[in-house]
């Protein structure tokens, strides 16, 4: 079997510590930038930097012919920025872009990968209150369940090649050097943090060293396939959440940052990244017989804020 796995957003904060963890399994891994300065942070001798324009496999379609996997993680950042029509179609047209590149590379390849890992986010789920989410549950409304929608299905035809593919669908990503804890736990250094909006709001998450852990777990169990919620299984609200972070910084949660203002400076963003949530279960890996790490919160932020996790 190939030990080659080609990656798309390996220079990002999941890519970074996925493509390392990947080397120390015995992987050979080939990262895909279209930059020359960020794969510099990936400098290892397990580690291929291949260039790429974001959009096609022409530069890069070799590397997948006998590759073991390919694992799609490419994308705009949702929360970089206000939601401008402009920012809104980089979020979608770089999914999609990403998409079809990986669908022509499998195209292209004599000998086809054996799986595929393709991101996507609880956001296919929409806006909801108290439902129970798990796999099955339908696609809901709004932005970010469109754009779930398409970017699950823009590499979906690999499936007619025999491709073995997977879906992650996953929550808040916590680590220490990315994702959204650090913005997190700034107000909170200046005794200024606290819930957003109602705090009643759902919001599934996942420590770093879970979800690349998830993804080992599903790269390498080849009877499994489909979407899996890539979440844990503490369920929590948003004032719980905060309420949890700011004893794990020693800091009260006091201060709650209102609806009306958040959807004033920063519009339907407001709405689908903060204020509205989903109460997600990861029924599927459970099932398959992952075992969390961190299963609850207060032990992931436990963690990560004493400076003991790799992120």
């Amino acid at each position: 079997m190939s030990k080659r796995i080609v990656v798309t957003g390996g220079t990002g904060f999941i890519g970074k510590s996925l493509c390392r963890r990947l080397v120390q399994a015995g992987y050979d891994v080939v990262v895909l930038s279209r930059s020359r300065e960020k794969p510099r942070s990936l400098a290892d001798p397990g580690i291929t930097v291949a260039q790429w324009d974001g959009k096609t496999a022409d530069e890069w379609a070799a590397h997948a012919d006998g590759a073991y996997s390919l694992i799609n993680l490419a994308g705009e950042n949702i929360g970089g920025g206000y939601w401008t029509a402009s920012k809104k179609l980089r979020i979608l047209s770089s999914r999609l872009d990403a998409g079809r590149a990986v669908r022509d590379a499998v195209d292209r390849a004599e000998n086809k990968p054996s799986v595929l890992i393709q991101a996507s986010a609880v956001g296919y789920y929409g806006l909801q209150d108290d439902n129970l989410l798990d796999e099955s549950a339908p696609r809901g409304l709004g932005f970010l369940a469109d754009v779930c929608r398409q970017w699950e299905q823009s590499s979906a035809e690999v499936e007619h090649h025999g491709v073995r593919r997977v879906i992650l669908r996953t929550g808040v990503v916590l680590g220490r050097k990315g994702g959204a804890l650090p913005q997190m736990c700034r107000p909170f250094r200046f005794f200024l943090g606290g819930p957003i909006g109602s705090g009643r709001q759902w919001m599934p998450w996942i420590h770093i060293d879970d979800l690349i852990g998830a993804i080992m777990f599903l790269i390498e169990r080849d009877d499994l396939k489909g979407a899996f919620n890539v979440v844990a299984p503490d369920l929590v609200r948003g004032k719980d959440f905060f309420r949890m972070l700011g004893r794990s910084l020693n800091r009260p949660s006091w201060l709650r940052v209102p609806a009306s203002i958040l959807k004033l400076v920063l519009g339907d963003m407001a709405e689908e990244l903060f204020l509205k949530g989903q109460r997600v279960i990861p029924k599927r890996l459970l099932g398959s017989g992952y075992e969390f790490h961190y299963p609850d919160l207060g032990l992931a932020l436990e963690d990560i804020l004493t400076g003991s996790a790799d992120e």
